[in-house]
């Protein structure tokens, strides 16, 4: 080992990633830093004294440090970075930050001179990437997504008309209506449900959006879900959509209802694209305007 990674630094933040399941993946760097951290940041402090007891490891001490504290505890935090003493910020698993408390304390340390220091290891979207066999990039990690159907629709469409493929966390509660949601916004694609990555029961579900009530899901878990991008080889062309548009039309509803149910027959087109050119045929008068009522 370096010089530069033997010893913790006093006055340093530490972004730490610790193992998803398997306590192997854990990195001897990893190790040296949680055992000499004066202060260890755990969302959940029990959970981070099991790891340490799985681990192995002696901790000098936890602080809470969560979602529901995060602004709370910021200035705590930065005092005692201030007084010299070591801090090692841990999610529950994998790599902080990603989807989970810590970007507001970094910002706050580099904007105050504070030093801060990652030490990489186990992130669930790249695990889930590096196994489930859809393109790995570019890709965009979305975290986890909001509640409401409308707010992950408006998400769906503008994240996946960049042709990227999409990675996100999902409950399995929420699982089954978010994949509609996705379904209705992006049209068919391929996609993958990563779960209990790096565990004993570890399993890759593949299927397609088209095809949901083809997979057959667990009925636990969180999932780490991959959706490829648009398939390039079978894009629908502007015609197509169009024709598409105009029977969609003719079976009735508003014209966003329209676009969504046209999108999801074609590939490479969202609903929002679809409604674009549905506007644009209006303007064209390729088909009968609708009424006010009916266009909102």
């Amino acid at each position: 080992m370096t010089d530069e990674t033997a010893a913790v630094l006093p006055g340093a933040l530490y972004i730490v990633a610790t193992p998803l399941g398997n306590i192997g993946d854990l990195s001897p760097r990893a190790r040296e830093v949680l055992s000499g951290a004066d202060i260890v940041l755990a969302e959940d402090s029990r959970r981070a004294g099991l790891l340490f007891q799985r681990l192995g490891i002696k901790s000098h001490g936890f602080v809470s440090f969560h979602e529901h504290n995060e602004d709370g505890k910021r200035a705590q935090v930065l005092s005692m970075l201030a007084e010299g003493k070591s801090v090692a910020l841990i999610s529950d698993a994998g790599t902080p930050l990603m989807s989970d408390p810590g970007f507001t304390l970094v910002r706050a340390c580099r904007e105050a001179g504070l030093k801060v220091v990652p030490v990489p290891g186990p992130s669930a979207p790249l695990t889930a990437l590096m196994a489930c066999g859809l393109a790995p990039q570019p890709f965009t990690f979305l975290g986890f997504l909001p509640r409401k159907a409308g707010e992950q629709r408006r998400m769906f469409e503008r994240y996946g008309a960049s042709g990227a493929t999409l990675v996100f966390f999902e409950r399995k509660n929420r699982l089954q209506t978010t994949l509609q949601t996705a379904f209705e916004a992006l049209g068919g694609r391929e996609l993958s449900l990563a779960r209990e990555l790096t565990k004993l029961h570890e399993e890759f579900i593949l299927g397609r959006l088209d095809a949901l009530d083809e997979l057959d899901i667990p009925e636990r878990g969180e999932f780490t879900v991959v959706i490829g991008p648009p398939e390039a080889e079978d894009q629908t062309t502007e015609d197509r959509m169009r024709a598409l548009l105009v029977r969609e039309c003719e079976l009735g509803g508003k014209p966003k209802e329209v676009a969504r149910r046209a999108s999801a027959q074609a590939p490479g087109w969202t609903a929002k694209t679809a409604y674009e050119l549905l506007l644009k045929m209006d303007r064209q008068g390729l088909r009968e305007p609708r009424t006010e009522s009916e266009s909102s």
